[in-house]
Formats: C-alpha cells, sequence, structure tokens
C-alpha cells in the first residue's frame, strides 16, 4: 500500500466531552493529535468504550469538537461555518456506519438511500442521470440493477453494508471515514467488504479512517494504524512497526491476544493478560490513564502524564518507558529483578 505524503488531514489536540447528569463530565476524546496523508488508509484501534467511534464522529463533524482543531485540506473542519460551507465539506468527507440495517432507513428503497446525496448536493440534471448514476453504483459495489426498487430488509448484512457504501460513495468523497463496517457481518462476508474497501480505494484514489477493534483485519487493510485507550492516544506507527515493534505496553498486550495460526509458535509466545476493566471516562485515573492495569507502572506514571513524542521516526508513542527523565526508575527494578 502506498500514499502520498501530502497530509490530507491534521487532527490537533482534539476534544470530545460530553455532559452526564447535573456536573459529570464524560471525557469520550480527551486531545488526541495525529495526521492522515492522502491515499493511505490510518486504521484507529482500541478497546470498545476508548473513544474511537467518537472521535471519527467527530472529525466529521457528526459531533462539535469541545476543543482542538480538525484540519481538512488545511482549512479547520469546527471554525464556525456557514451552511454553503458545511454543505461543500460533507460532499469531501462520508461516513460508513457499523450496523448496516440501524443506519439505512427502512422505509427507503435502496434507489431513494443512494441518490440522497446525490439529490442533496444537485449532482444529477434530470432523473434518468439520477437512475443511471444509482445503476453504476450499484454494479461498483457488486449488485445489481434490480436490486434498486428494494427495501433494506430484503437483504443480508453484507449486502446492507455494499448500499452503505454505494450510498458513501454517491457524492464523490475524497475522504471516507469506516467506523467498524464489518464487526456486524459473518468471517466470510468481511474479507469482500474489506477487499471492495480496497479496491474502491485504488480506482477512486480514497483516503479512509477504518475504525475496529480487530487488530488483524487492521494490518491487513492499513498502512499506519493509531492505537487509542481511554480517549487517549497511546501509539501511532506504520502497520509493520506497530505489529512488529510495539512500543506501548497496551498495544503489546492488545497484540498479544490476537491468535496465530501456527500451533507452535501459538504456544510459545508470552501472552500479555490485561488486569482489571477499563475506568470510566467520567473519573479517569491521573497521570497515565493506563497507569492501573499495566504491568509496568512506576511512581510517576500516577502523577504525570506521558507526553506524545515521536520515539523513533514516524513512530510516536505516549509512556514513560521511552522518557529518559522518568525511566530510571524502571530501569533500577528491571535490574533487581535479575539479580
Amino acid at each position: 500500500m502506498s500514499h502520498s505524503n501530502e497530509k490530507l488531514l491534521e487532527i490537533k489536540n482534539l476534544k470530545k466531552h460530553f455532559k452526564v447528569g447535573r456536573k459529570a463530565i464524560l471525557k469520550a476524546v480527551d486531545g488526541i493529535s495525529f495526521d492522515i496523508y492522502k491515499g493511505e488508509t490510518f486504521g484507529l484501534v482500541g478497546e470498545s468504550g476508548c473513544g474511537k467511534s467518537t472521535a471519527g464522529r467527530t472529525i466529521l463533524r457528526l459531533y462539535d469538537a469541545t476543543e482542538g482543531e480538525v484540519n481538512f485540506e488545511g482549512v479547520n473542519v469546527h471554525g464556525k461555518k456557514s451552511k454553503k460551507e458545511l454543505k461543500a465539506f460533507n460532499r469531501k468527507m462520508q461516513m460508513i456506519f457499523q450496523d448496516p440495517y440501524a443506519s439505512l432507513n427502512p422505509r427507503m428503497t435502496v434507489m431513494e438511500i443512494i441518490a440522497e446525496g446525490i439529490d442533496i448536493h444537485n449532482l444529477a440534471s434530470s432523473k434518468e442521470e439520477r437512475k443511471k448514476r444509482v445503476y453504476e453504483l450499484l454494479e461498483t459495489v457488486g449488485l445489481n440493477q434490480e436490486h434498486a426498487n428494494r427495501y433494506p430488509h430484503e437483504f443480508s448484512g453484507g449486502q446492507r453494508q455494499r448500499i452503505g457504501v454505494a450510498r458513501a460513495l454517491a457524492v464523490d468523497p475524497e475522504f471516507i471515514i469506516a467506523d467498524e463496517p464489518i464487526s456486524a457481518l459473518d468471517v466470510s462476508i468481511q474479507a469482500q467488504v474489506v477487499n471492495l474497501m480496497q479496491k474502491l480505494q485504488d480506482e477512486r484514489g480514497l483516503t479512509y479512517l477504518f475504525i475496529a477493534h480487530d487488530l488483524s483485519m487492521v494490518k491487513h487493510i492499513s498502512d499506519r494504524v493509531g492505537v487509542m485507550y481511554l480517549g487517549n492516544m497511546a501509539e501511532v506507527a506504520s502497520s509493520d512497526d506497530i505489529y512488529e515493534e510495539p512500543l506501548h505496553p497496551y498495544t503489546q498486550a492488545l497484540l498479544s491476544a490476537i491468535p496465530l495460526p501456527d500451533p507452535q509458535l501459538e504456544r510459545s509466545r508470552e501472552r500479555i493478560v490485561i488486569e482489571g476493566d477499563v475506568p470510566s471516562p467520567i473519573a479517569p485515573p491521573s497521570g497515565c490513564r493506563f497507569r492501573t492495569r499495566c504491568p509496568h507502572a512506576m511512581d510517576i506514571c500516577a502523577k504525570v502524564e506521558p507526553e506524545w513524542q515521536e520515539y523513533r521516526k514516524d513512530h510516536f508513542v505516549a509512556c514513560h518507558l521511552y522518557n529518559d527523565k522518568y525511566n530510571e526508575e524502571y530501569k533500577e527494578r528491571q535490574l533487581q529483578t535479575q539479580s
């Protein structure tokens, strides 16, 4: 997989907080920063509840950001914009949702669902052209023209997700956020949908943010991977670097849980078990958010939040183990253990 060195998106210190009850604040996304380059697939992974879907929706401005910037082609999506400007943004940035049944209006035909974006953005000059565009989109995603007059309940999960892909493509976007697009599908269908997305990316020069919790599938599709934990970014690197040399203890634990096809390798490798439950985003731990479950936690981890740093070229991590100022304590402990 290849991509250009031109940034399509710059996400800077993005936060999305929700009020819960009278006083509590849920910090779903709490200061994340990363870039997405033109033509690449950026995989965003983490456990359920880590904030990755909220991040995707905030990037697309389905949610207004509490703080921070999302710069798309150099323009802040969350800057105050007129309806006309927002409409132009909406055409360039589209979303494929997790549940293909819940995201399709059951009262609309497939023709109406796919043509909705075409109508909003006035992309067809006549009813005939509109129909022709919908037929072409159906064929592009591997469905037939006769499917256009049916309703969502008449299709399988995989077919419904193909309709969702066709709807996203209808306005010729540059950037698509795929929010767990395969997690609700059978394993045999998952590969078909991922292969379709890769084919469309090659043909149309699309850029993807691929949100998932299945790390093995993310490796297959992504150029670079970002790992989220409790509203923060833990690590960002190329797909190969993340899978071969993960730095953050959380990333290491996630990867150790992926089953290996070779039983001998499976038996010989060390499984890192993360103890305890994910803390509440309403009351996250002080310092490093992962420290309550981290096997390498030090005293400093409770006091100081790790800074986001480029530890190796294009390999970013937020962990005190990689900061010489703080990791003396860890080195000392390792020496004591060995002796």
